[in-house]
């Protein structure tokens, strides 16, 4: 076990070294994060095992290119003779103990890798992905590969081209994949500006688009976790997503913005269509509205922020012969702040259905962020998802909920965060709550 410690501490002394070197030699920029703390997992039997942990987070940046790594070691101490003999977890490193396949484990470990930001004409993001969106975000939109973190880590894509990088700005292209190393969820969105050479201020921007998202295997992440819950036709099982859309901005100035949109979607047998609007005011207040117009058993959003936490039930409605989710007229609604040139943003929505329609239930979700700079040293972020409301006061309740918060506390180049977050699972009638926690101590080398 003291050979085990040499390599580790061997490891980090030469990544160290040889990433300075790298930096100095290439005139790249880099950074490197050393980071001490513990983290609870869960066990297969629903208990929570707690694991002291040692990460390093190298950054390196050139240009518009940015790389990000995550080389953690999870360990606890065993005793032995000597007492300080100590068993790392090998689901980080093994992937047959994982379940996982080489790149589904080994991949990962690369934290991101970026050329440009969203936005720009190209933009490329490989790793860890908390929002991605194609067109309106009618089919998918803010999905997030990171549900299962810190257990598990998922490396994922989002590749945007625009046409204005060729000199062509009629067309342009955003792509993602929820998993490039089992292809189980992607998707993409082809769009055109048909009006943009002519002289019209307004309609010039119109963009025009359609979006195709295929899930081949709804119960992925069902077969990593308990494959004894898999039922007999999971390996017929996939989910297909496709649709039109346009957007029109009306309006674009420091005071207000606003534009127009809308969707015309189809889920197997199902339709659902939306119209919308939204924008900014004075720079500060963000607003948007949709009049949601669903048949029988469409869902809309998908691919949401949960996505991969109810995979099996959406697919349970997707693919139902009689009718669990009634057709109806919904709305959805939104409304938020940002201030301090982004240090503080709060943003909250609500969607639901007009009148009382059977299998539909509001759902609430929200997000709160204090960057640093507000209070020194300190940032704050917190995330809050309810599904299911049926009274005002099942807005407070934890059931068929999602929870996640983060605390940063920084002095000089150290950091320390408390990582909480709760997860409801309602097919697990014995231990529903999913409880993950961790304190963590990074300090920033480079």
């Amino acid at each position: 076990m003291r050979l085990k410690k040499a390599i580790v501490v061997f490891l980090a002394v030469l990544f160290v070294v040889s990433g300075t070197a790298f930096a100095d030699e290439a005139g790249f920029g880099f950074g490197l994060g050393l980071g001490i703390g513990v983290q609870s997992f869960p066990q297969p039997d629903g208990d929570l095992k707690t694991y002291q942990s040692l990460s390093l987070t190298p950054d390196i940046s050139f240009g518009k290119f940015g790389l990000g790594l995550d080389v953690r070691i999870n360990y606890t101490f065993t005793g032995g003779d000597d007492g300080d003999e100590f068993e790392i977890r090998r689901e980080d490193w093994d992937p047959a103990a994982a379940g996982l396949n080489f790149l589904e484990l080994y991949l990962p470990k690369i934290r991101y890798a970026r050329w440009a930001h969203k936005g720009d004409p190209l933009f490329v993001m490989f790793g860890s992905i908390d929002a991605a969106v194609l067109g309106n975000g009618f089919i998918l939109g803010n999905y997030a590969n990171t549900q299962f973190l810190p257990q598990r880590r998922i490396f994922g894509l989002s590749l945007d081209v625009d046409g204005a990088l060729f000199n062509f700005p009629y067309v342009g292209i955003e792509t993602f994949v929820a998993n490039l190393a089992a292809f189980d969820l992607f998707g993409t969105r082809l769009f055109v500006r048909p009006l943009i050479g002519m002289d019209i201020p307004i309609a010039r921007n119109l963009q025009i688009g359609t979006t195709l998202v295929i899930d081949t295997d709804p119960y992925y992440h069902t077969r990593l976790i308990d494959e004894t819950a898999l039922p007999a036709d999971a390996d017929d099982a996939s989910v297909l997503v496709y649709g039109l859309d346009f957007r029109q901005p009306i309006l674009s100035n420091p005071v207000v913005s606003l534009a127009t949109f809308g969707d015309l979607v189809f889920q197997n047998n199902a339709q659902g269509g939306m119209l919308g609007a939204g924008g900014r005011l004075i720079g500060i207040i963000t607003y948007g509205a949709q009049l949601r117009f669903l048949g029988d058993n469409f869902i809309p959003v998908y691919f949401d922020s949960t996505y991969d936490l109810r995979r099996p039930d959406k697919y349970a409605v997707y693919n139902a012969e009689e009718t669990l989710i009634e057709g109806h007229v919904g709305w959805f609604a939104t409304a938020g702040f940002s201030l301090l040139n982004d240090i503080i943003v709060f943003n909250v929505n609500m969607s639901g259905p007009f009148g009382d329609k059977d299998g539909v239930s509001p759902t609430l979700g929200s997000q709160f962020i204090i960057a640093e700079g507000l209070i020194r040293g300190v940032s704050l972020s917190a995330h809050y998802t309810k599904f299911e409301i049926e009274a005002a006061r099942d807005i407070f309740s934890a059931e068929n909920a999602v929870i996640g918060a983060r605390f940063n506390y920084r002095t000089g180049p150290a950091v320390v965060s408390l990582v909480y977050d709760v997860k409801y699972d309602p097919t697990d009638d014995a231990k529903p709550w999913k409880v993950t926690s961790g304190l963590e101590t990074s300090i920033q080398l480079f």
